[in-house]
């Protein structure tokens, strides 16, 4: 399918999403629908604190269930009752839409694509890129040094991670800037497509994707190496097709760099908003695992998924119906009074901060947990380390997304 047919596709998803947009601004009394203004998106916890006080579950105007309640999330995420595909929907159509591979995937799909994909994620393996990522962390902070300012962002927190995600699955000579485009292109469609100008982007992104992949693959198949998508090559067509492969490599890349870029910038963010935090961290470096566990609890670069019913279930006294779908805000869920003490508190040292549900939960657990762990805690430690009069330089620039939390811009001086 050609690129203009599919940008077609996406115009008319365009027009079903104004429309939603339309019944939003008649909804403005819903808390659910006020995420979507400018208040929510800067910020949504005081909107969540309004949801929460509804009840566990309640449904929305729009037709969806709606929970802000850990346990509820935990248990949605968890049972298999629910799944992240309708089973009346169709699977994509090559070419037709943006195939987001097992995370768009219910079993057996889903189970055969992430076991192929599990053990070079492993926290045994991650656990070797440590010294990788250091290294990283301190080159490009040797850079930024020279300058009396510069964007966290651009300048430390996308390039980390995009350094050893592309070393991981094996992409040569990779250039930060086109995929920090390309991240931020593929995860604002996860709130819909939002023009025409947004559809096109969003189709060149994938296309320069598809691209890099195809050739890749053609050429690990002949040269292979000791990276990701050597290993995929060697099971190619026996456990998985050429259209899956791509869509897996397009996936693994993006997540394997969006979160932590989010986790970081977030994480910094917070850390100047509370001095008294970022002095505990430069006095203590060892604080830095906790200090991402409590990140991701806090402010969280993932605030929702959903999950659809796979037939009739009951859920906290409510019937639902095969496809009924289950919001689950899990930036919500991280801030339940019920499961952590002063929940509105940013805490570094808090101990059950590693309870949250920001790596979603069940079998679609982020396969990339143990690499943004490692990643966010070395890039902590050595902001730590070596910018300890670290400092905000100028306006923070928000994304404009309500799925994915996170800075754009996030200008700071040593």
């Amino acid at each position: 399918m050609s690129n203009a047919t599919a940008v077609v596709r996406l115009a008319a998803q365009l027009g079903r999403d104004r429309a939603n947009t339309w019944a939003t601004g008649q909804l403005r009394r819903d808390p659910l629908a006020r995420l979507r203004l400018r208040a929510g998106r800067v910020n949504p916890y005081p909107i969540y604190e309004r949801l929460r006080a509804t009840g566990p579950l309640t449904r929305a105007r729009t037709g969806e269930w709606v929970t802000t309640n850990h346990h509820i999330c935990s248990q949605v995420l968890r049972d298999r009752h629910f799944g992240v595909r309708s089973p009346d929907d169709p699977m994509p159509v090559p070419g037709a839409e943006l195939d987001l591979s097992m995370l768009d995937r219910n079993p057996p799909d889903h189970t055969r694509l992430r076991r192929l994909a599990m053990p070079a994620f492993s926290p045994k393996a991650i656990g070797g890129y440590r010294t990788r990522v250091e290294k990283v962390a301190h080159g490009l902070l040797d850079k930024a040094e020279q300058r009396s300012q510069f964007d966290l962002i651009s300048d430390f927190a996308a390039p980390l991670p995009i350094a050893v995600i592309t070393e991981l699955l094996g992409i040569p000579d990779a250039d930060v800037d086109d995929f920090s485009r390309y991240g931020a292109v593929v995860g604002s469609a996860l709130d819909g497509v939002r023009s025409i100008r947004h559809a096109k982007a969003l189709m060149l992104a994938d296309r320069d994707l598809q691209r890099i992949f195809t050739e890749l693959i053609e050429k690990r198949t002949v040269e292979p190496g000791d990276d990701v998508i050597s290993h995929l090559v060697g099971v190619l067509d026996e456990k998985l097709t050429s259209y899956e492969m791509v869509n897996m490599c397009r996936l693994l890349l993006i997540a394997g760099f969006e979160t932590t870029v989010n986790l970081i910038g977030n994480g910094t963010n917070q850390l100047l908003d509370h001095p008294d935090q970022w002095a505990l961290l430069r006095d203590d470096h060892e604080l830095s695992p906790s200090l991402v566990e409590e990140v991701l609890r806090f402010d969280p670069p993932v605030q929702r998924t959903a999950r659809v019913a796979l037939e009739p279930i009951e859920l906290d006294e409510r019937q639902l119906v095969r496809n009924d779908w289950v919001i689950t805000l899990l930036g919500a869920a991280n801030r339940d009074p019920d499961v952590f003490a002063d929940p509105n508190r940013f805490d570094i040292t808090r101990k059950s901060a590693s309870e949250h549900l920001a790596f979603s939960g069940g079998i679609h657990y982020c396969l990339g947990a143990p690499l943004a762990r490692l990643e966010g805690a070395v890039a902590f430690r050595t902001l730590a380390q070596r910018l300890p009069h670290l400092r905000r330089a100028g306006r923070i620039v928000r994304r404009q997304s309500i799925t994915i939390r996170g800075l754009s811009r996030l200008p700071v001086t040593s």
